[in-house]
């Protein structure tokens, strides 16, 4: 009995290990691969610009070699501008400004303040323990509201995405038509609707105390933080430095826009088979769970009242977050 015993307790120690080992390579792995994936575009990147270099007599024109290397180097700039903001945690004043949100930083915390009070006294209320009491008021406190602000964030940036090639197709409509770049971005901000039409209200806004269009679109690209709108802020600036038909150049623009909004939509349906697989293994244990519950309580009390129990619920909580988190990082797509 006693050397069973101590097979079962070493079984459950290389258990709790496999599946601490299995969240550490889930953790690490994207980390280890964004490296070689940089490693590979940097040597793609290098290969290319040697075969510019090689067949570079064949141009006789020196200025669209010097507006490609203005591309190129503004590229360059905004990928690691991004790269920066990814690592850095956004604040909760940005968040606001990103979400639309007018309302001050005392309000929010005001309210954030009451969301946890709310959650810290349910437990007393409902007769519960007092130990989930400052659990929830933290997580009242501090999770949920930036949570919301985050959701609110997202979905304004998904309309911001709707309309904005729109946009661009009527800036370039007026340029064509032998507007002045301002007086186009006058018309999108009095005709298109929120949030792409506040957006170039600010732009006009700041105009007229003195901010050039590429420097207003450059800081409309921190309130909008998408890469649509820098490359929009790229186009611009660009064109501020070197000249060039800017028709031309927000055609090409908004018809990139567009092919990304497709590969976007067309992305989404085909991993959302492998997203509904996902929450249904994710969801299947909890359910069975419930079930068991339902059909035979004193069968499945035994996880949650015997140390063994409880030692497989928690070996099988970090499995699954293992799992889940790994299916997340498969079908989460970046375009």
């Amino acid at each position: 009995m006693i050397f069973g015993q101590s097979l079962i307790d070493i079984a459950l120690i290389l258990a709790v290990a496999a599946a601490v080992g299995c969240l550490l390579v889930a953790l690490l792995f994207p980390y280890m691969s964004a490296d070689r994936t940089q490693s590979r575009a940097d040597n793609f990147a290098s290969g290319t610009e040697k075969k510019e270099s090689r067949f570079s007599f064949r141009k006789s024109d020196d200025m669209k070699d010097g507006r490609r290397k203005q591309i190129q180097d503004s590229l360059k700039q905004v990928g690691e501008t991004e790269n920066k903001k990814k690592k850095r945690r956004s604040s909760i004043k940005s968040l606001m400004a990103q979400a639309g949100l007018e309302t001050t930083m005392t309000t929010f915390w005001l309210s954030s303040l009451a969301t946890g009070c709310v959650l810290g006294i349910l437990p007393i209320i409902l007769g519960g323990s007092f130990k989930l009491a400052p659990v929830l008021f933290i997580i009242g406190f501090l999770g949920l509201p930036r949570w919301v602000v985050n959701h609110l964030a997202r979905r304004r940036q998904s309309t911001f995405l709707d309309d904005f090639a729109d946009a661009i197709d009527v800036m370039v409509r007026g340029l064509k038509s032998g507007l002045p770049a301002a007086e186009t971005i006058k018309i999108i901000a009095s005709e298109m609707r929120d949030p792409v039409g506040p957006e170039f209200v600010e732009v006009m806004d700041g105009q007229r105390v003195g901010i050039s269009i590429d420097q207003g679109i450059e800081r409309m690209s921190e309130r909008v933080p998408l890469p649509e709108v820098s490359f929009l802020a790229i186009v611009m600036n660009i064109q501020a430095k070197t000249g060039g038909n800017l028709s031309e150049a927000l055609s090409n623009l908004s018809r990139v826009l567009r092919d990304r909004k497709k590969m976007k939509a067309k992305i989404r349906s085909v991993s959302q088979e492998a997203k509904s697989s996902a929450w249904i293994i994710g969801s299947l244990p909890v359910i069975m769970v419930g079930v068991m519950y339902l059909m035979s309580p004193d069968y499945i009390m035994l996880m949650f009242t015997h140390k063994t129990g409880n030692i497989m619920l928690a070996v099988s909580g970090v499995w699954m977050a293992a799992g889940v988190f790994i299916m997340k990082k498969m079908i989460n797509f970046e375009v």
